[in-house]
């Protein structure tokens, strides 16, 4: 027994033995070139790392298959090259969606229009006219770009954006409601991503949260009895990445606005995923528009940019001018402002909004959202027979599925769609997924019953050659 374990711990230091030194490694003429458009430190950890990678794969190794492991130059020298040039890239990178998830929080929310993208290119790589006036020749505001567009789309009086949607709670809170009273209804006190809680935003406004109703319930009489000498604002929260369902009443802006009791206090509604487009008549759940809350009296809307309306991150502050002008003296405004591209970006998508149709055809997350199944079938067969065609030892078939709206939005809501299932015969799915994962194209789908599920609502057509190539190198 000694004699033997004795005899692989040789086999194993003679593993050791062959693989080259740091030294050797820079000395390859591959590795020389290398050095020519990489700078030599990062060279360096490359290949430190490659090397150590060898010795503790000498180390797990099983014992049987230790006299047949043997070091290939060229596959470690490849490996120290392709650890080099993805250690100079960009740690964010693009990837393919293939989890049928529309608003994925992890993947960058919404996608933009690739209709704009060549005017954010300009907007990025020169100077630009964000708080410049071009027709006064003077000192302009960079909400100024902004301000026409959103009023046109919501009949809204002002309107200010700050870098997301919490901000815009944050400071229409510190602005109306500092050193006072808020009142909310407990079943609106929502928990967004991040573990972020609606109340906590509000304690950072500096304003004291009154509670009212229970979480189903909550009556017009809860809101008058609360009202108070120190009361500031009334705050509606639209519950937009959950729902209760059953036995349950809430109070509407509308009611709220029509009692006399509540006259001179603003009511705040945070919509969390804005919609400018009615969705109800594209198939999908009625989610409040932000012109229906500024019709039915809100004196102030927040809502997101990158959500359900398809932009960039942002948030959206609409309604009285009164209260907004407070806000852009507010301190806190210059915190939490945005820069260029956000509004460029966002200009360039709301500009899509003056027509509907237009709306839904380029903008990525709506042209997702309210694809319908005929167009998707007519795409997995286009994936599918692709894949099919490349003869790989595992059983591919094509499916029906449920796709998500995603990023806290329409949580009841179930897209129908066709899904592509991919089951190796000669390795795990979760290898699949792996390899799928950190290929040059990171392609991002799902596991579900030991398959791998590549969603088709979420995948763009020019990217099927892509997963194509990745699926025939990792089959080869």
């Amino acid at each position: 027994m000694n004699r033997s374990t004795g005899g692989i711990d040789l086999k194993r230091r003679e593993a050791f033995a062959k693989l080259p030194s740091v030294d050797k490694v820079l000395a390859n003429h591959k590795i020389q070139d290398l050095l020519n458009d990489y700078p030599r430190e990062l060279v360096l950890e490359a290949a430190r790392e490659v090397i150590q990678s060898k010795r503790e794969e000498i180390i797990d190794i099983n014992d049987e298959d230790l006299n047949s492991f043997h070091i290939q130059e060229d596959v470690l020298i490849n490996d120290v090259i392709n650890s080099t040039k993805n250690k100079f890239q960009l740690s964010i990178k693009k990837v393919i969606n293939a989890t049928g998830i529309v608003i994925h929080t992890n993947l960058g929310r919404s996608k933009l229009s690739p209709k704009v993208q060549d005017e954010l290119i300009d907007i990025a790589f020169g100077y630009s006219n964000l708080e410049y006036n071009l027709l006064k020749g003077k000192r302009g505001s960079r909400y100024e770009h902004l301000v026409d567009i959103i009023k046109i789309l919501t009949g809204a009086e002002d309107v200010l954006i700050v870098n997301n949607n919490a901000a815009a709670v944050l400071l229409v809170l510190n602005t109306i409601a500092k050193d006072g009273e808020v009142i909310v209804s407990r079943g609106e006190l929502v928990e967004v991503g991040g573990s972020f809680r609606i109340s906590s935003i509000m304690e950072l406004g500096s304003g004291k949260l009154v509670e009212v109703g229970s979480t189903n319930k909550t009556h017009i009489e809860d809101y008058k009895n609360a009202i108070s000498e120190e009361t500031k604002a009334i705050m509606k929260v639209h519950t937009s990445n959950y729902q209760i369902l059953g036995f349950t009443e809430s109070v509407g802006i509308d009611e709220l606005k029509s009692e006399d009791k509540f006259k001179g206090i603003p009511v705040i509604e945070d919509l969390g995923s804005g919609v400018f487009v009615d969705l109800s008549k594209y198939g999908l759940s009625y989610e409040p528009t932000v012109i229906d809350s500024i019709k039915k009296g809100a004196d102030i809307v927040t809502f997101s940019g990158d959500k359900m309306l398809g932009g960039p991150q942002a948030g959206i502050i609409v309604g009285k001018r009164e209260y907004i002008e407070k806000m852009k003296k507010n301190q806190l405004t210059r915190a939490l402002r945005v820069d260029k591209m956000t509004i460029a970006a966002l200009e360039a998508t709301l500009r899509m909004y003056l027509d509907e149709k237009d709306a839904i055809e380029n903008i990525p997350t709506l042209k997702m959202i309210t694809c319908n199944i005929e167009e998707l079938d007519r795409k997995a067969d286009i994936l599918f027979e692709k894949i099919k065609n490349l003869d790989i030892d595992a059983e591919i078939k094509k499916e029906k599925g449920i796709s998500q709206v995603g990023g806290g939005s329409m949580p009841l809501e179930k897209l129908d769609t066709y899904i592509i299932t991919i089951k190796p015969n000669k390795f795990s799915v979760s290898y699949l997924e792996r390899k799928l994962r950190n290929s040059e194209s990171h392609i991002i789908g799902r596991i579900n019953e030991d398959k791998y599920i590549l969603d088709v609502r979420t995948i763009e057509e020019n990217e099927f050659d892509c997963i194509i190539k990745e699926l025939k190198c990792i089959f080869e």
